[in-house]
């Protein structure tokens, strides 16, 4: 894939745009009934970077993601990854996209419950190229002691980790991450934040959190603020915070 050098939010130089998404657009429509879950929105994504997409349910979060992410297409408009168009690529293309260069984290772990946190991890590294061992990804989220519990003798922050391990097991260019802790409690949300910023920073993977709470914003290096399918506004943070000092 061809290089891009673009000037990194912040000013540091070097690192280049990853995701560039132009006037995207996406309509729902159930017979007469027509939902604009997006509407025009542009957004680029830099490589390595952490981002916090931020809005209330139903401003169109969770579709950009799943754009971004292959699981699904726009109406109208582009998605360029490292200059190709994820939007002109057949279906067994865009398998191959999602297999190779995204990892995804959601809400709910979707762990299997007859096999370990390890073997969870494991089932990943069977079909990557390049995987981590399972044990390495395990210890990366502050699991190592925890690889062969089973997801019942694990806390609902736990098993959300081994679902992080799992997502960034294969090496993903991109983390991409929808309310990951919507179903957590404060102090086991920050423990989850945690283990993504450290993914971020020790892997270098691009990672975008989405999230209702205000508070998760400032972890990021940039915030792109939804409101109506739209991105109102995208800020940069003067300093990132660690998630152990935020005020949830």
């Amino acid at each position: 894939m061809p290089s891009l050098h673009v000037t990194k939010p912040g000013g540091a130089a070097g690192e280049g745009v990853i995701f560039s998404g132009r006037n995207l657009t996406k309509i729902y429509r159930t017979g007469e009934l027509e939902v604009r879950a997006l509407n025009g929105v542009d957004l680029d994504l830099f490589e390595g970077e952490m981002l916090v997409l931020l809005g209330p349910s139903g401003s169109g979060k969770s579709t950009l993601l799943n754009i971004l992410g292959g699981l699904d297409r726009p109406t109208s408009g582009s998605v360029i990854f490292k200059g190709h168009n994820l939007t002109r690529l057949s279906e067994s293309e865009l398998t191959a996209y999602r297999r190779e260069h995204v990892g995804f984290v959601f809400q709910f772990y979707n762990l299997i419950p007859s096999l370990t946190a390890r073997e969870n991890v494991g089932l990943v590294t069977e079909i990557a190229s390049n995987p981590m061992r399972p044990e390495e990804a395990l210890e990366l989220v502050g699991l190592g002691p925890r690889l062969n519990h089973f997801p019942s003798q694990l806390s609902g922050g736990e098993q959300q980790r081994v679902a992080i391990a799992r997502a960034i097991a294969k090496r993903p260019e991109v983390l991409l991450c929808d309310e990951p802790t919507g179903a957590l409690d404060s102090k086991t949300g920050i423990l989850v934040l945690e283990a993504l910023v450290a993914v971020n920073r020790e892997l270098a993977t691009t990672t975008a959190v989405i999230t209702h709470n205000r508070a998760i914003k400032d972890i990021a290096q940039r915030v792109a603020f939804f409101a109506d399918g739209k991105i109102i506004r995208v800020e940069e943070n003067e300093r990132q915070l660690d998630p152990a000092d935020i005020e949830w």
